[in-house]
């Protein structure tokens, strides 16, 4: 959702009405299923205290040798939680994107990232939609959240509201962390599918560490070309179902008349 400045990669020529394409699984390079295998190999060895436990469960459950099949996924999501994840050629239109979370899909990208790009990229490309969003798609609670959140995102398209709900998903879905009975772990796919900022937003002093507030996170900036400021912190997906379940269009306009935050002021 989170759109880069420049236009987008990915190859958009066979692309249907709703944004989705063939996976063609069989056209992935000895390469590319080796850069993938390479990738979560390296995010794997992080994930001990600091993954919660939902994603260290399910991405076992969703492990391959080198890149992802999504139907061989669709299987295992769908028996879950009756989700499934679409394949698409890089970003899509907001009204797409949300359409596609409210009836239970969840796009994910085709392209893998070049060698260069192994400590960071700008795009989302497979490895960060597969391995930092797929799994927890298995947990019932946080599924509902997103099909939600889809729904909202629908509905302020008309509302001139997108502003706010990107920065609610920024917030959960890629940079939340949550309350454990073993401490602070992470549960958002930006980080989770991170090298550096896996370790970072739990361990260094720097950023702002703040109890999920809905207002305050709907005012708050996000930063796309760092680690985050700021993280806000959820005490269980119930909360952020709940939290997150009212008809924001009343909140709309009380939003305008507050000052945008600055994450770096916590």
């Amino acid at each position: 959702m989170i759109k880069p400045e420049q236009a987008p990669r990915g190859d958009y020529s066979q692309i249907r009405a709703d944004y989705t394409v063939a996976q063609n699984y069989a056209a992935y390079s000895v390469a590319e299923h080796d850069l993938y295998r390479r990738l979560m190999q390296r995010q794997n060895a992080k994930l001990q205290g600091y993954a919660c436990d939902e994603f260290i469960e399910n991405v076992a459950l969703l492990s391959s040798d080198g890149m992802p099949n999504f139907a061989d996924a669709n299987r295992v999501i769908g028996a879950a939680t009756g989700w499934q994840i679409v394949a698409v050629p890089g970003l899509v239109p907001d009204d797409t994107f949300f359409r596609h979370l409210s009836e239970r899909r969840f796009p994910v990208t085709v392209w893998l990232r070049t060698p260069a790009e192994f400590d960071y990229i700008v795009e989302p490309d497979i490895f960060h939609d597969f391995y930092g969003h797929v799994p927890l798609l298995l947990n019932p609670t946080f599924a509902d959240y997103l099909q939600e959140y889809g729904k909202g995102g629908m509905k302020a398209l008309g509302l001139d509201a997108l502003g706010y709900l990107a920065r609610l998903y920024w917030y959960t879905v890629e940079f939340g962390l949550i309350n454990t009975p073993d401490g602070l772990r992470t549960y958002g796919a930006g980080i989770l599918s991170s090298g550096g900022e896996i370790t970072h937003c739990l361990d260094s002093p720097a950023p702002h560490r703040l109890p999920f507030d809905l207002m305050r996170v709907m005012q708050t900036e996000y930063r796309i070309d760092r680690f985050q400021d700021t993280y806000f912190v959820i005490d269980n997906y119930d909360q952020l179902f709940r939290e997150t379940a009212q008809d924001f269009t009343p909140l709309y306009p009380r939003l305008r008349e507050l000052p945008t935050l600055d994450p770096s002021n916590g």
